[in-house]
C-alpha cells in the first residue's frame, strides 16, 4: 500500500513539473515575439506625410515639364515590393557580397528613371543596391575599416509596382 501511494504520488509531482515546464516554453515564446527591437530611422505616419508633401514641389516640377496631361497618371511617386521578394533579395545579396569578399551592412536606395526605349519611357523608379565592407583577415594588422560602400559588382533590386496613379501621394 505504501508503495502504491508513492506511486501516485510520483505521477501527480511529474505531471505537475511537467505542465510547468509546457506553460514555461509557452511563455517565453510570448515573451520573445513581444520584445522586438525599434530600427533606427523609424517614422510615424504624420512624419510620412509631412515628407511626402514636401516632396510636392519637387515632384510638380518633373511631373509638368515631362508629363503634360498624361492619361496615365504622370510619374511614379513610389514603388512597390513584395515582402518575399525583399527577403529573397536580401537572402541573394548577403551571398554574392559574400561572394564578392564584402560584408552585406544595409541597402542604398536610389531614384532613377526608366529609358526612352522603354515602355515606362521617362517614367521614376527607385532601386535597391547592396552595401557593405570589404572583409578584411582576421589576423591583418590593417583592420581599419572603411565606410560603407555600395558593393561593386553586386546586383541591385528593381522592378517594384508602381502606385494607383502613379503620381498618387502618401497614403494610397
Amino acid at each position: 500500500m505504501k508503495n502504491f501511494l508513492y506511486l501516485i504520488l510520483g505521477i501527480i509531482i511529474g505531471a505537475a513539473l511537467a505542465y510547468l515546464y509546457n506553460t514555461k516554453d509557452e511563455t517565453d515564446a510570448t515573451v520573445e515575439l513581444k520584445q522586438v527591437n525599434l530600427p533606427q530611422g523609424i517614422i510615424t505616419p504624420a512624419e510620412a506625410m509631412r515628407l511626402d508633401k514636401a516632396y510636392n514641389i519637387k515632384h510638380n516640377i518633373i511631373n509638368d515639364s515631362l508629363f503634360k496631361k498624361d492619361p496615365n497618371g504622370g510619374d511614379n511617386r513610389s514603388s512597390w515590393y513584395a515582402l518575399k521578394d525583399i527577403e529573397s533579395y536580401l537572402h541573394y545579396a548577403k551571398n554574392q557580397a559574400n561572394e564578392l569578399g564584402y560584408q552585406l551592412d544595409g541597402l542604398r536606395v536610389y531614384l532613377g528613371s526608366y529609358p526612352k526605349e522603354d515602355k515606362q519611357s521617362g517614367l521614376t523608379t527607385m532601386f535597391f543596391i547592396p552595401t557593405g565592407v570589404k572583409k578584411i583577415d582576421e589576423g591583418s594588422m590593417f583592420s581599419l575599416r572603411q565606410g560603407s560602400i555600395d558593393i561593386p559588382g553586386g546586383d541591385g533590386l528593381n522592378k517594384g509596382s508602381n502606385g494607383n496613379p502613379p503620381s498618387e501621394n502618401y497614403p494610397q
